[in-house]
């Protein structure tokens, strides 16, 4: 009698959870009828984003959903986009924690900082100082190096008839500059210092991209389920050993040099600014290490990921790649490794990056969170809703683009007769709500200058010394004109599913180059 008044309370006390959830969803988006206490997670799959393209094929191009306890608002398309990221910016200017998220970075993350004091100090530190163009002047010689080493690697291999995981060599290009762009330590080093950022890297990338239930659900958020708490736990323990090993011995160097620097990398700014006094915001070591963990994470993965899938279209379309291989012999020649000072010249390479972001943006959600209530296309949308804007379903739209499921870069140039196209002068730096791979708005990515120096360079640098053979997971080369498979798997920048694993082949005219 007992254990059935308590199941009989417990139903009573998920029915009012349920309608109290739902109260008031008339005003809201369209949206599947939810289940109680799980609301809509059963219906997504795996890869989020192509599940939200789904429903929204049902239900319209805004719909309400509820994962788990959590509000959520799906918008997929481009005018959408630009009411809730433009107009209603400051609306939707927070951003959804995790436990994970705010365990690894001290609570501190700039990345995902509401919107105040704290988040408005960085991003003018960002834009103006860490990643502004002197700082990234500076680093040229650092990223040219970089490239010339990582081809040189490429080039290595390929006298030996070796294949290459294109995947882990890009990761580790991507990886090398922004670890010495922030911290002048090279992650491809042998001291334990680059092997111990180079490993929590991966470490913490993979932990966020995995859907954890506690983020979703308010009374699981003490449950430890499949040991995720106890790993990212164990994960910032290192992390914090190791920064702070890191910034103790850097604070040791400054105080030796008198402040004098050859190079002042982002730690040093860091360091300046919780030295000020006078800083309109005060920085702690927190802070510090925070930073360096979102600055790292966000630099590395999306632009490996976007060469990446670059590289593999390019082989998927061999008159495509023959196009680029003449621009590039044209304008840079064969004396010679491209530069970065030849991507204003180099249209086709422009034109490939951007249709690489158009099919496969870096991520392919912009998140926020709103942090009032508004309204939008006559719906209610409630404080402390999540939404997202899914730029990978509105990037493969036949509403905004021709032909959206082929790669074709000719897209973003001026077609034959000097007719401009509609989506000729489209730019990636969030002018244009159809390709939105930086976001927009304030909470746009600050990081978009350095990635338009690294990824047309190296994508050229790969074009111009070899040809490339696509070889299976043991590294033999498919014979024939063997393609890329391009299926996705889950994660935070939606990575293919398999490493591409490729057969570098010197080019005949480059023999005499060496990188």
């Amino acid at each position: 009698m007992i254990f059935e008044l308590i199941i009989a309370g417990f139903a009573v006390l998920l029915l009012t959870v349920f309608i109290l959830t739902n109260k008031g969803h008339g005003s809201l988006p369209p949206g599947p009828v939810p289940l109680p206490i799980i609301g809509h997670l059963h219906l997504l799959q795996p890869l989020i984003h192509r599940s939200f393209r789904d429903l929204c094929s049902c239900y319209g191009p805004i719909i309400y959903l509820r994962l788990g306890s959590v509000p959520c608002v799906v918008a997929s398309t481009p005018e959408l986009a630009r009411e809730l990221l433009k107009t209603n910016d400051l609306t939707f200017s927070s951003r959804k924690h995790s436990l994970a998220i705010d365990h690894l970075t001290y609570s501190s993350s700039f990345a995902f900082a509401p919107y105040g004091p704290y988040w408005r100090f960085i991003k003018k530190l960002s834009t103006f100082e860490f990643l502004g163009n002197r700082a990234l002047n500076q680093f040229l010689p650092v990223r040219r190096k970089e490239l010339r080493q990582f081809i040189g690697v490429l080039h290595d291999k390929s006298e030996v008839c070796e294949s290459v995981n294109v995947t882990e060599e890009l990761l580790n290009l991507s990886s090398n500059i922004i670890s010495q762009i922030i911290l002048s330590l090279r992650c491809s080093g042998t001291d334990n210092e680059a092997e111990g950022v180079r490993t929590l890297v991966r470490e913490v990338t993979q932990i966020f991209g995995e859907f954890n239930v506690s983020d979703f659900i308010w009374f699981c958020r003490n449950l430890d389920f499949r040991g995720y708490r106890k790993k990212f736990e164990d994960v910032h323990r290192r992390y914090d050993a190791l920064l702070e090993n890191i910034i103790t011995n850097r604070e040791i160097e400054r105080k030796k040099s008198g402040g004098e620097y050859k190079v002042k990398d982002l730690l040093d700014m860091m360091l300046d600014a919780l030295e000020d006094k006078s800083s309109e915001v005060e920085l702690t070591r927190e802070h510090i290490k925070a930073l360096v963990l979102d600055f790292i994470t966000a630099a590395t993965d999306t632009t490996a990921a976007a060469t990446e899938w670059a590289l593999a279209e390019l082989i998927n379309n061999p008159k495509v790649l023959e196009k680029a291989r003449q621009e590039i012999d044209t304008v840079v020649g064969n004396k010679r490794l491209v530069e970065e000072s030849d991507s204003p010249n180099l249209p086709y390479i422009q034109a490939i990056i951007k249709e690489t972001f158009r099919l496969h943006p870096p991520i392919p959600m912009i998140t926020r969170k709103s942090i009032q209530e508004s309204k939008i296309n006559g719906y209610t949308i409630p404080k402390n809703t999540m939404l997202f804007v899914n730029i990978w379903s509105i990037g493969r739209d036949s509403r905004y683009w021709k032909n959206p499921l082929e790669f074709e870069p000719e897209r973003f140039l001026k077609s034959e007769g000097d007719m401009v196209q509609s989506t000729a002068s489209m730019d990636i730096k969030g002018q244009h709500y159809e390709l939105l791979p930086f976001g927009t708005g304030r909470r746009s990515c600050p990081g978009i200058a350095l990635a338009l120096q690294e990824l047309p360079v190296s994508l050229a640098a790969m074009i111009q010394c070899f040809e490339w053979k696509v070889a299976d997971p043991h590294g033999v080369k498919i014979k024939g004109n063997a393609l890329v498979d391009m299926t996705e798997r889950p994660g935070l920048t939606a990575p293919r599913l398999h490493d591409l694993v490729c057969a570098p082949v010197p080019r005949p005219a480059l023999d005499s180059f060496q990188p």
